[in-house]
């Protein structure tokens, strides 16, 4: 799915990244972590930029467009499928399909009392599940997502990362929260300093390894 062989970033002649080599194979649900400026968001749209047409991405900032409802912020997701006219009729009165395929989503992520709604009057945690619904919409074959879960209530976390994972062919994300990062994805990415410093299964992730990673530069 994926194959970067010795690959560098920098922004301003910043390195951001620096010789990273990595493999990432269909089917596979990966998570990376590090500290604040480790390169995660980065490798993330690295990734992204190689195969856009095949990603769905949830970004930290969310992205969504605060005038429009919850339903048509999640609708966005697959403007690309359909014509100018279809999507002006979506947007005036959403076809039966589409609301058949959207309210499934919300009612998961606990937001089908919300789909009318404009986004700009949801919290945090609200506005980051309607990112994540309009991702898994897209149906895309790669699901990326930069701290898809930091503002989502912790009760709620795992029902949505297992959400991500049921309905992703294949899913990286990048998380802080190590402990859940770990309880949730079979295969974990240390990143620091713009390097990999392991690529590991979860199981064989010791406190070591996290010590070493999270350790004052």
């Amino acid at each position: 799915m994926f194959t970067l062989n010795n690959i560098s970033v920098a922004y301003d002649d910043a390195p951001v990244l620096r010789k990273i080599t990595l493999h990432i194979r269909a089917g596979e649900r990966v998570v990376l972590i590090g500290p604040s400026g480790a390169g995660k968001s980065t490798l993330l749209r690295k990734l992204y930029e190689m195969q856009p047409d095949r990603c769905a991405f949830i970004h930290q900032n969310y992205a969504l467009v605060p005038q429009l409802s919850v339903f048509h912020n999640v609708y966005i997701g697959r403007l690309d499928h359909h014509s100018f006219f279809y999507n002006a009729r979506n947007l005036i009165k959403p076809h039966p399909r589409e609301r058949a395929a959207i309210t499934p989503l919300l009612n998961t992520l606990g937001l089908l009392e919300k789909q009318k709604t404009r986004v700009n009057d949801l919290s945090g945690g609200q506005q980051q599940r309607v990112a994540v619904a309009r991702a898994l919409y897209r149906k895309a074959e790669i699901v990326l997502g930069d701290e898809p879960v930091s503002a989502v209530d912790p009760h709620q976390s795992d029902a949505v990362l297992d959400l991500l994972k049921d309905q992703s062919p294949t899913l990286i994300l990048a998380m802080h929260d190590v402990d859940l990062a770990l309880r949730h994805f079979e295969r974990v990415i240390g990143l620091r300093s713009g390097t990999i410093a392991f690529d590991l299964p979860a199981a064989s992730v010791t406190q070591t390894h996290l010590a070493d990673l999270f350790q004052p530069c």
